[in-house]
């Protein structure tokens, strides 16, 4: 290759380059409203975002990014765990994470401090950010409640999570509502036997805890739930 044609490759290419930069940079910043559902941007919002800052809850989460990763990424939190388990973890860490190695501290939240941080991660969470994080991704987890309903059939756990209402409260894949925590959350942080044990007395190891107690169910049919919920950590991933 000559060194003019070198130096034409160069130059096409830096300025092509360039110019995709750019173009990508513009279409960013046109769209950055519509994106960020800026029209929902009000002051609970800001004094939430506000509020984050001032607990330094960056130090130990990732959001949007940035932070640290000691502590789960919150970007998706508030549809991960719904708005009361969102609420209750802000109020009673100490009672919430007692039986974790990872310790949340009780930041000793004024209750309007609480619901702001809640509008906050709210707000966050519906941010399009092109389906990130990959843990919370959406698509991920369509594909996996499709094909955990596709074997519901074969699974005596999931037949009982559909007799029991338990998608009344807590979301699987793409279906459910989000009061409580995503099952495929639960099955990534407890173990089978502590699920159980939950269902039959959630009270006990959670104080404050809005979950009705199932002890109404067989110690079987319990641990039957707690299994399939367990098992979801890995069959919810394509």
């Amino acid at each position: 290759m000559t060194e003019r044609a070198a130096k034409l490759v160069f130059w096409v290419g830096t300025l092509s380059s360039l110019a995709l930069f750019l173009a990508l940079t513009w279409d960013t910043h046109r769209s950055f409203a519509a994106l960020t559902h800026a029209d929902k941007l009000d002051a609970n919002v800001v004094a939430g975002k506000r509020a984050f800052e001032r607990h330094n809850c960056n130090d130990c989460h990732t959001i949007l990014g940035f932070g640290g990763y000691y502590a789960p990424d919150l970007t998706r939190a508030y549809k991960r765990l719904g708005e009361d388990a969102v609420r209750l973890r802000l109020e009673s860490p100490e009672k919430v994470f007692a039986g974790s190695y990872r310790k949340m501290p009780q930041q000793h939240l004024k209750a309007e401090e609480i619901e702001r941080l809640v509008d906050f991660l709210r707000w966050v969470s519906e941010i399009d950010n092109h389906d990130w994080p990959p843990q919370d991704s959406e698509a991920r987890l369509k594909a996996g409640t499709r094909r955990l309903l596709a074997g519901a059939a074969l699974s005596p756990g999931a037949a009982l999570v559909s007799q029991e209402n338990c998608l009344g409260c807590h979301a699987l894949g793409d279906q459910g509502e989000r009061r409580g925590p995503r099952l495929e959350y639960i099955a990534t942080r407890r173990d089978a036997a502590w699920i159980a044990r939950y269902l039959s007395d959630p009270q006990a190891l959670t104080p404050g805890s809005a979950m009705p107690r199932f002890d109404q169910l067989p110690e079987g049919q319990r641990r039957a739930i707690a299994e399939f919920i367990v098992s979801l950590a890995d069959r919810s991933t394509p």
